[in-house]
């Protein structure tokens, strides 16, 4: 597989609405898809290489998306895994981390990065049409320091921001809401349909949280708000995704509000909730639930974790990933919102003894 087989493929998945397939039609499709990447991964990526050879991985073989190999996530904060020569390199992504932790390297050559922008482009007209709206974003804008190097957050931004127009970063360098910058982006944008986003934990801690300690209230009643990630530290101060939701109408009031999931090692490829409250896998993606014992595909209603699926990632071997997230598959093609395909919630985080396993599966081997 070249760069142009591979965004040509990707063009003609484009024309088809991201939700549109049932899993009679789409699992087939995207089994193929997968399998012929984990063959061109195996060609050009020696790790990975080694890795399919000492497990007996043959994706030519592959049944369904349950026989493509799967890395566990963590192995790219340990290696640096890619597909293409170090000159066709030309961003490279970083996951977030707290301080001392590894961060997981992303590189991404510019085949990977474009057909990541266009499958996004195409997820997000499915909640704002084609057109760009009003855009504030709840960050600073020190996030976007390195272009060549991008955080979790600085590629999110980066990303996103082709949706929107006159960017306006809503906190300071402090985190602090920038109420002056906000208050004159809601003047110009007066009534119109404006698009909001951010991290999770950022727009509760520092905007609802800070918006609530000045006793202030916006005028945000016409926007979306797009969010994901941090969860983890809302969960532990008890901020559920209802608790989040309600907080921020009280606060702003925003009515319409679509988490996503996601992850740098998959960019381009996230799963939005619809209006029914639950997280979709599209046409370029999907999920698997499985074991953490035995890393057996378990049914809808168990939880286990979660396996993503992406037919993007070309220039390194990201393409099934077995995250440290708990979820639980709640139906496939059925939701109440329409939307075909797997939906799924994600109840939390694996413990720690777990996601060593996990990697030690995988990983001791090599």
């Amino acid at each position: 597989m070249t760069a142009d087989d591979y965004l040509t493929e990707l063009a003609q998945w484009l024309e088809i609405p991201p939700f549109a397939l049932a899993a009679g039609d789409k699992t087939p499709r995207l089994a193929g898809a997968l399998a012929r990447l984990t063959q061109h991964h195996r060609r050009h990526c020696p790790a990975y290489a080694r890795l399919l050879d000492i497990f007996g991985d043959d994706a030519t073989a592959a049944a369904g998306l349950a026989d493509i190999p799967f890395l566990p996530v963590r192995l790219f904060k340990e290696y640096e895994l890619a597909s293409v020569a170090p000159d066709q390199v030309f961003k490279t992504m970083t996951s977030s981390g707290t301080s001392g932790q590894a961060v997981s390297r992303i590189f991404l050559d510019r085949a990977t990065a474009a057909g990541q922008s266009k499958v996004l482009a195409r997820l997000m007209a499915e909640l704002i049409g084609r057109q760009r709206l009003p855009m504030l974003i709840v960050d600073a804008p020190g996030v976007l320091k390195d272009r060549q190097r991008f955080s979790a957050r600085g590629a999110a931004i980066l990303g996103f921001s082709l949706f929107g127009r006159d960017l306006t970063y809503a906190l300071d360098d402090d985190l602090q809401p920038d109420l002056p910058a906000i208050e004159a982006f809601l003047a110009r944008h007066a009534g119109a349909p404006i698009l909001v986003f951010g991290f999770t934990f950022l727009i509760w801690q520092h905007l609802y949280l800070g918006l609530r300690a000045k006793g202030r209230r916006l005028a945000l009643d016409n926007a979306l708000l797009l969010h994901g990630g941090g969860w983890k530290k809302l969960q532990e101060q008890a901020v559920g995704n209802a608790e989040f939701k309600a907080g921020l109408k009280a606060q702003t009031g925003i009515e319409r509000v679509v988490n996503y999931y996601g992850m740098v090692e998959q960019t381009g490829s996230i799963y939005l909730e619809c209006p029914a409250g639950h997280l979709h896998a599209s046409l370029f993606s999907d999920v698997l639930i499985r074991s953490p014992a035995d890393f057996s595909v378990l049914p809808a209603g168990q939880s286990g974790l979660i396996e993503t699926l992406s037919v993007l990632p070309f220039s390194y071997p990201g393409h099934a990933l077995l995250t440290e997230d708990l979820g639980v598959l709640l139906g496939e093609d059925d939701c109440p919102c329409g939307w075909r395909g797997k939906y799924f919630t994600v109840t939390g985080r694996a413990p720690s003894a777990e996601l060593r396993g996990c990697s030690d599966v995988r990983a001791n081997h090599e």
